[in-house]
């Protein structure tokens, strides 16, 4: 069973994902923020499956007693981060937005790192590293960045 630490972690990053989520939506484009929003969660909810089910995670304590990955971590702080990260980089040049994804994803993975020590929020399986954690959330970071740009200009030639 989770100690009380584990559950007011959880409770307390699913009150500031919620309340951060509602923040970012109020700036335009509220329909991009959306779209980014669920593409991200849906890719990390992808993405955290399968590696849960290969054996390379293990969430012990969850939001959710019936799902096997983080429920919070893909439906709610990945996804708000992706936000955060598409609005500091709309006018961003290549550089820029790798730059930036560096910036964001470094602070995720020492996170995540202090929680797999730390905790029983996550578990490393096999020969899953902090590395691999840091490739796995840029490279989506990137994906959602390069999507909603196709997206974008896709959205442009339709209505122009």
């Amino acid at each position: 069973m989770a100690n009380q630490f584990e559950k007011n972690t959880i409770r307390l990053s699913f009150f500031i994902g919620i309340v951060s989520f509602l923040n970012l939506i109020r700036k335009p484009p509220l329909k991009d923020w959306l779209i980014i929003f669920l593409l991200k969660g849906y890719i990390a909810s992808i993405l955290d499956n399968i590696l849960v089910k290969k054996g390379y995670l293990k969430y012990p304590v969850n939001l959710f007693k019936s799902f096997d990955i983080s429920v919070l971590f893909s439906y709610v702080i990945f996804p708000v981060m992706c936000i955060y990260f598409n609005q500091v980089t709309k006018q961003s040049n290549i550089l820029g937005i790798l730059t930036k994804c560096f910036i964001f994803t470094f602070p995720a993975v020492v996170a995540e790192l202090w929680l797999e020590k730390n905790t029983k929020l996550i578990t490393y399986k096999k020969s899953w590293t902090g590395i691999h954690s840091f490739i796995s959330i840029a490279s989506t970071f990137l994906i959602v960045r390069f999507l909603i740009t196709l997206i974008r200009k896709s959205a442009e030639k339709q209505s122009g």
